[in-house]
């Protein structure tokens, strides 16, 4: 059997209820059309829908009808339940959009409209209550095209010239064919609906059952059933309780199946009981085919917009609440028992964004109007038995930027690691946030950069105006930097949250507020009062319209200004007035001084959002303010490095292009060599030729990119010598250190006095002791050399480590080790290396090139001493005296 998933839209009191009662009646799925007025409608089953006659939550039902069996999904039609309505697009085969013919096309539909049109759902329109005087077919149709274009056709008569015509017109191709049969197929008519090409209209009566057989006829034949694949994939759209209080998660099969105790790998979970729901009854089934609505029991880490399967990725709505409200509990419940629970509430409606003020212990909670509230109220004390109400409503408001800027954020307490430097653009009106990576892989490896990513995605980023939330922004990962041995994922979590702030506080922010389209139908005597009122509420106007009387004003203007306006045009035009709000989404606030003064947000005292960034120095933290932040950084400055904001043309971007003279950047090929290398530097293999020898000249190494702010102060040279390294690599003390281990230590310090004479560096030699308990860090001078004994819980790598991440881009540092992994850490550092067994060669080098010297000298001063000369042979005192009186010129005695 094929199956379909259609939902049910309008605008509230368009008739949308009526029109499905009528749909499941003629169908045969109910025996009695059920009522809103009388509060039996067979999908409004919760107690306040019936009270209220509106549709709160989101409903389906079963509709078979021979070969095709369609899910009726019944959405809220009030625009405060506008994110309840939007969740069930995300698995919609088609939608049916439902107009009144009395009243048209309103604010809220040409909302939905462009919904449908986002999420690219082929529509089924039916003008209702055309039963009622002064309704024409003609007018709706000609308003159907000027609203939502010339692809709404009217199907009354699909078998008419004049109908093939207007189908002819909607695409090329149907024109074509059209003059060559002078008709369409119904193949080729179906799939332009399909591909939203056309858009069927039906006339007729919902409260009467006309037109609604031929509704249905239409579906049934000019409908496709969508491909699935043969995988499976599912689509999560809602979560609820039942009556028992089990959690229910309602999702869409989209391809292959779902059995009972199918274990979900990406969730760690198993879907213990399938139901197939219709109105408030179910039946469960053992497996769901693709095609089919179902709830799942046994989920307990799933969430609205979420893709199981071969569906990846999830759904981000595009409605959201724009109020903040406060709320208020007795005082005998404690807010944060409460808050726990509204939690699970806000797993049924993500939008709602229940948080919390830390400063004065408050729940905020999210709505989109009074009505949402009202509901609220309702579920919390059915649910909780707690009777809640609701301060001042306050404004959602939103930041974004005006410019392009490079935020930087490093993070870097003892022993972790992390730096990462962010291109911050503006974006296109109501694009949100979107993230992207122009970094090289040769200065950040992948697997970082996909968490620098994940990182900026995972939570609501705030400006730094007002606290917030950020949006129409564009981020780009341009550069990075993580640390052989000390980096962690929460290391970057840190330092990109620091960068994007960093960011925002260079940039030039501007403060966002949401704004309402409006239509406002008033008694034409009473225009010019209506224009004054939308002019003192900042709002901008299209010029009236005016028909039978009646004046009609279309425009935009904030939501702050418009919150109360409906009552005033209720009282000034004595109930004959009609305003429809639609949210229009973010535009700069018309305020924005006094909004941001009012709030008095201080983004550096925020310390869940800090701007600074986190080094490290002499063995501790520190932390650096934002503006100076980018002297410190370990990266050059991306947008000063490539003399532009813009991406380079051969995807490289964020790679270092700058040579250095005396600095070069290794590729993973030579850093394995050198790891091959040094893994056995300590020992002595069988048959091996390789012979170990220094180079010429002492090596520079250095990272791909360099620090700034700090040079070398070349007259300043240290070598750091790891003791029982070099002890336990070189033959004759290791020997004796099997023997004695002070002896061995003290003949390498005795060796190291003389090799220091000779070289004249700063010699430092240090020592593990991090295992005698309480040792604190023991730093003494042997004759000519530094002499180090580490402190406990550090060892001689960590030591060394920190000497040279301090001072290596300072001083010329040259380190002794044979630790392959010391050595990388070492190089990236900017310090030069020397292996122990290059040490001992250097050293015996260093020692015949001495005698050599001292060998030549006295062989020079042999020579010249072949000469005899009356001073030679005097004792210093006579000497003296015969060199003064020489001098003097006084020969007498």
């Amino acid at each position: 059997m094929k199956r379909l998933v259609v939902g049910i839209l309008a605008h509230v009191d368009a008739g949308k209820t009526t029109l499905s009662e009528g749909m499941l009646y003629t169908g045969g799925s109910i025996r009695k059309v059920g009522r809103v007025d009388n509060g039996d409608a067979f999908l409004d089953t919760y107690a306040l829908e019936k009270k209220r006659g509106i549709t709160i939550f989101s409903k389906q039902a079963l509709l078979k009808m021979e070969d095709l069996s369609i899910t009726l999904l019944d959405t809220p039609g009030h625009v405060d339940f506008s994110a309840e309505m939007e969740r069930t697009l995300q698995v919609l085969d088609y939608a049916i959009l439902v107009i009144s013919g009395a009243d048209g096309v309103q604010g809220h539909t040409q909302t939905l409209f462009r919904l449908l049109q986002k999420y690219r759902i082929p529509v089924f329109l039916f003008i209702n209550k055309m039963d009622q005087p002064g309704t024409d077919r003609e007018a709706r149709m000609e308003e159907l095209k000027d609203c939502f274009g010339d692809g709404c056709v009217d199907f009354t008569d699909d078998q008419s010239e004049a109908f093939f015509e207007n189908i002819a017109m909607c695409e090329e191709t149907a024109l074509d064919e059209f003059l060559a049969e002078n008709r369409v197929s119904e193949e080729k008519i179906c799939a332009m609906i399909a591909r939203r090409k056309v858009f069927p209209c039906f006339f007729g009566s919902a409260l009467k059952l006309e037109g609604v057989q031929e509704f249905l006829d239409g579906i049934r034949k000019y409908a496709c059933v969508p491909e699935s694949p043969e995988d499976f994939g599912a689509r999560v759209f809602k979560i609820m309780r039942d009556e028992t209080g089990k959690r229910l998660t309602f999702l869409k099969v989209t391809g292959g199946s779902l059995p009972v105790k199918t274990v979900f790998p990406e969730l760690e979970e198993k879907a213990d009981q399938i139901r197939i729901y219709s109105g408030d009854r179910y039946e469960t089934v053992d497996e769901a085919k693709a095609g089919m609505v179902c709830a799942v029991t046994g989920l307990t880490k799933t969430v609205p917009g979420m893709g199981l399967g071969t569906q990846k990725g999830k759904i981000v709505p595009v409605l959201e609440p724009v109020l903040t409200y406060r709320l208020i509990l007795p005082e005998e419940v404690d807010a944060a028992v409460m808050l726990k629970k509204l939690r699970l509430i806000e797993e049924e409606e993500p939008e709602l964004h229940v948080g919390w003020n830390e400063k004065t212990k408050d729940i905020l909670i999210k709505v989109m109007g009074e009505v949402q509230i009202e509901v609220l109220k309702t579920r919390i004390e059915e649910r909780f038995g707690v009777s809640v109400d609701f301060g001042t409503g306050h404004i959602v408001y939103r930041e974004t930027i005006a410019d392009t800027v490079e935020g930087v954020g490093h993070f870097e307490p003892l022993r972790h690691y992390a730096e990462v430097h962010l291109r911050l653009e503006p974006g296109e009106e109501g694009s949100g946030l979107s993230f992207f990576t122009e970094c090289s892989e040769d200065m950040l490896a992948k697997n970082w950069q996909r968490l620098v990513l994940t990182h900026l995605k995972e939570k609501e980023h705030v400006g730094v105006l007002t606290g917030s939330a950020i949006t129409d922004m564009k981020i780009t990962l341009v550069a990075g930097r993580a640390h052989v041995k000390h980096t962690e994922g929460g290391d970057f979590r840190q330092a990109t949250y620091r960068a994007l702030r960093q960011g925002l506080m260079q940039a030039k922010s501007v403060l966002l507020e949401p704004w309402y389209d409006f239509r406002l139908e008033i008694p034409e005597e009473l225009i010019g009062r209506a224009m004054t009122d939308i002019d003192r509420r900042y709002g901008t106007m299209q010029p009236p319209e005016t028909k039978d009387g009646k004046a009609y004003l279309s425009g935009s203007a904030p939501v702050a200004t418009m919150q109360d306006y409906a009552k005033d045009v209720t009282a000034y035009t004595r109930g004959r007035g009609r305003l429809s709000l639609t949210l229009a989404g973010y535009r700069p606030c018309h305020n924005a001084e006094e909004v941001i003064g009012q709030i008095g947000y201080d983004p550096e005292a925020d310390l869940l959002n800090p701007t600074g960034s986190v080094f490290c120095a002499h063995g501790a933290g520190f932390i650096v303010p934002w503006q100076e932040v980018k002297n410190y950084m370990h990266i050059e400055n991306q947008a000063e490095e490539n003399h532009s904001l813009e991406p380079s043309f051969d995807g490289s971007a964020g790679r270092e292009q700058a040579a250095y003279a005396e600095e070069e950047w290794l590729d993973p090929e030579e850093i394995d060599a050198i790891l091959d290398r040094t893994y056995h530097a300590n020992k002595k293999e069988s048959g091996s030729t390789r012979k170990w020898s220094r180079p010429k000249t002492r090596p520079v190494y250095a990272d791909p990119v360099v620090r700034s702010a700090a040079k070398k102060v070349q007259e300043k040279e240290y070598l750091l010598v790891d003791g029982y390294n070099v002890i336990f690599a070189w033959d004759e003390l290791n020997e004796l250190a099997k023997v004695n281990l002070d002896g061995a230590r003290g003949k390498l310090l005795d060796i190291l006095c003389d090799y220091q004479g000779i070289r004249g560096c700063e010699l430092i030699v240090v020592f593990d002791a991090y295992r005698v308990a309480g040792h604190p860090t023991e730093i003494s001078d042997y004759h000519n050399i530094h002499v180090v004994f580490t402190k406990e819980a550090e060892t001689a790598d960590q030591f060394i480590e920190k000497f040279a991440h301090e001072n290596g881009r300072r001083y010329c540092v040259t380190v002794a080790t044979s630790d392959g992994l010391e050595q990388i850490i070492i190089r990236g550092a900017g310090c030069a290396l020397i292996s122990s067994r290059e040490l001992e060669a250097e050293i015996a080098d260093a020692k015949k090139r001495m005698n050599e010297n001292y060998v030549n000298h006295k062989a020079a001063q042999v020579q010249e001493k072949t000469k005899t000369y009356l001073l030679d042979d005097l004792d210093e005192k006579m000497a003296e005296q015969i060199k003064k009186i020489r001098e003097d010129g006084d020969l007498s005695f």
